[in-house]
């Protein structure tokens, strides 16, 4: 069973593969967002993992924000893109990995080098004028991820590109659990575990849920990064029941 699983996931993959190659060159941006959608539910069906959606912005949804999210796993850019079909900004070894980072490479992935100041404002000047264009652009401001019950310090350099551009942050909660509404140990994608060693590890898991919180948004105006990186970081904490 979990052979035929991993054997559907990898045709799954090369499905996006063609569809990225083949369909997104000639169709519009509202398509290619329908397509993301579709194709990232279709992979968490695959890996048995149910999305649950629970909005707690009251209704104020900025037309244009940048979104950024705990991180615990790969599926987290799956699970986001169930809502909001985004441009990730992503750690650049994940375009090593097979097949999914050629994937997201294609979807609009931004990838940045660690340790690389030049990097980091390359793509910062990029994400304003992305922003400032309408683009959804998302990342995950711990910069690598934590086991569940544990949130990293946010990293405030790119929460500039939001200053900059003038738009609100937006700030979403992810986490997984069991039928018993406990953490689900099989999501955890931390140390030198491997992209393949995750996935074997989820698809012979019981079946989890990815519950997906939006937060109220934070307003940039007149403020630091600094400062909205760790008010970001207290509202997802205070969602997750984590305390410092």
């Amino acid at each position: 069973m979990i052979a035929w699983r991993f054997a559907r996931v990898v045709i799954h993959l090369f499905a996006g593969l063609l569809t990225c190659a083949v369909v997104f060159p000639f169709t519009s941006v509202q398509t290619h967002e329908r397509l993301v959608r579709r194709w990232s539910q279709k992979l968490l069906a695959i890996c048995t993992v149910t999305v649950v959606f629970k909005d707690l912005s009251d209704g104020a949804v900025a037309e244009r924000a940048m979104i950024v999210s705990n991180h615990v796993s790969w599926l987290d850019i799956f699970v986001i893109n169930t809502l909001h079909p985004c441009h990730f900004v992503a750690k650049s070894d994940i375009r090593d990995w097979p097949l999914l980072g050629w994937l997201c490479e294609k979807a609009g992935t931004i990838f940045l080098k660690r340790g690389r100041q030049r990097d980091v404002r390359r793509i910062y000047e990029g994400l304003v004028h992305q922003i400032v264009a309408g683009k959804r652009i998302a990342f995950f401001p711990e910069g690598t991820t934590a086991a569940q019950g544990n949130v990293l310090p946010f990293h405030a350099n790119l929460f500039e590109a939001a200053i900059e551009a003038h738009v609100p942050v937006q700030p979403l909660v992810v986490r997984y659990v069991d039928a018993q509404g406990r953490p689900h140990a099989a999501a955890d994608f931390i140390g030198d575990m491997t992209f393949v060693e995750s996935m074997h590890a989820i698809l012979r898991a019981p079946k989890m849920t990815a519950e997906l919180v939006r937060l109220p948004s934070i307003s940039t105006e007149g403020a630091h990064r600094r400062e909205v990186a760790l008010v970001a970081r207290v509202a997802v904490m205070t969602q997750l029941g984590i305390a410092e």
